[in-house]
């Protein structure tokens, strides 16, 4: 090995924070050795050995950095010179004012760019429980298909079990198959994009209810014994377990037809299913919020049932895959480290984030923080007042270990700005409507700062 070069930090799987860690270690110039056990040995959802395999939806949600967090992470990520922002924004989809993505060549573009680095170097094999000693520096980012093995023995470590809970994953249409002569294109309310990102099939009130009835009815997946007690992440549910809780739930959720005008009768349908593109070519198209345990067959007959899919073509079914998270405010640092064996830091959703850019953005942050590390240099984590300080702040520090559960990046993590003083009800009530993008300047700029100070 070169005298002057580093020894190399070791980052355990290939997801989206295992790729965005080993990005920025590599080019903070520390080696580093990519451990993905893809395709040596498969998940229950991933369906290539590809980095960075998106294996729900194909979007990262909103892209609006002024009024909205996750946009606001982006914007952050993105300064920072996140790969998997690099790789999204040179695969985008149509899709509103939505960052989607062509999901297999958002994944080739980053497997590629890992492989093509000097400084990075894949193994594709397992890493079957605790890391060796010898390696000093470890990032582990196996995600929510953490192998049982190495699940066992980070459980075994940290004294208490890991939390989980089950993703559920949206079917995908062929686009050809789909009736636009029931169907039409619009976006919701038309805004941040050309009018036409999502197909829309409507739903008359006979043929909501129906629909309602058919998914609580369904034959769904069975589970086994050690999985009845697992909760799901609140903004992943089933649309069956939503049918549950009441009739309309569907309709003011994902289901909902506000902002949508079907130009046939020029009125709003009493319910709507959209569609998302899914692919550069336009021809698959994603079940918009329709996640699902239901049996595969169950999800064809029921879902043909909806105007407009009468004779729907599936180029995926939805599924279930259980999700792996610790307790990071009890087992983290504010470094990402492990207490109980600082040579370990974890990334992405096993810290108990939620989401594909909050997942890469630990993964940016362990990354950074390692190559640190590493380095003889200061690790600084970012402001609290920035999208990335305030989640991992939330998952090392704020959040009540007693109660931890999954979180999204939000507003309410970050700290409040102080109200102006000797401001009358209604220059209150605009300085409020004002917040977020308040918050968001204030986020850019410490984010700046912050930056600058790495680089220095």
């Amino acid at each position: 090995m070169n005298a002057s070069r580093p020894a190399p930090v070791h980052v355990i799987g290939a997801g989206l924070a295992g790729s965005e860690a080993a990005w920025h270690l590599a080019q903070a110039g520390v080696p580093v050795v990519l451990h993905e056990m893809r395709p040596q040995r498969a998940t229950e959802a991933h369906q290539t050995e590809n980095c960075a395999e998106l294996v729900c939806s194909n979007s990262l949600r909103s892209d609006d950095a002024e009024n909205n967090a996750v946009g606001l992470l982006h914007e952050e990520m993105r300064r920072a010179g996140s790969l998997i922002l690099a790789s999204a924004d040179a695969h985008r989809l149509p899709a509103g004012g939505a960052l989607a993505v062509d999901r297999d060549g958002f994944a080739r573009a980053v497997t590629e760019r890992l492989q093509s680095h000097p400084l990075v170097e894949i193994q594709r094999s397992e890493v079957a429980g605790l890391p060796p000693d010898e390696w000093d520096s470890v990032i582990i980012a196996t995600g929510p298909l953490t192998s049982p093995a190495l699940s066992e023995a980070i459980r075994r470590l940290s004294g208490e079990d890991a939390l989980s809970f089950f993703d559920a994953i949206a079917p995908i249409v062929y686009r050809e198959t789909i009736d636009m002569e029931k169907a039409w294109l619009q976006s919701r309310y038309d805004e941040g994009g050309t009018g036409g990102d999502y197909i829309n099939c409507p739903l008359e009130k006979p043929d909501y209810l129906a629909f309602i009835d058919a998914l609580l009815t369904g034959e769904k997946a069975a589970f086994k014994e050690w999985e009845t007690s697992t909760p799901y992440f609140e903004g992943c549910l089933p649309i069956e377990v939503m049918a549950e809780r009441g009739p309309a739930t569907l309709r003011f959720g994902p289901m909902k037809p506000v902002g949508l005008s079907d130009p046939r009768t020029g009125r709003r349908p009493y319910a709507v299913v959209q569609l998302r593109q899914d692919n550069a070519l336009g021809t698959l198209y994603n079940m918009v919020g329709f996640q699902t345990k239901l049996k595969h067959g169950e999800q064809v007959r029921i879902f043909r049932t909806i105007p407009g899919l009468e004779r729907a073509e599936f180029a995926r079914l939805g599924g279930l895959h259980r999700n792996t998270f610790i307790n990071s405010p009890k087992l983290l640092d504010e470094k990402l480290r492990m207490k109980a064996m600082p040579r370990l830091r974890f990334a992405g959703q096993i810290t108990g984030v939620e989401g594909y850019v909050e997942s890469a953005a630990i993964g940016l942050l362990a990354g950074r923080f390692a190559a640190a590390e590493r380095l003889g240099v200061a690790v600084v984590p970012p402001p609290a007042t920035t999208a990335l300080g305030a989640l991992l702040r939330h998952i090392t520090v704020n959040a009540n270990s007693a109660s931890f559960q999954p979180m999204n990046i939000n507003f309410g993590l970050f700290p409040t700005l102080a109200e102006p003083e000797g401001l009358t009800r209604g220059e209150i009530r605009e300085w409020k409507a004002q917040r977020k993008p308040l918050m968001s300047r204030r986020a850019l700029s410490d984010l700046s700062g912050w930056l600058g100070q790495q680089a220095g």
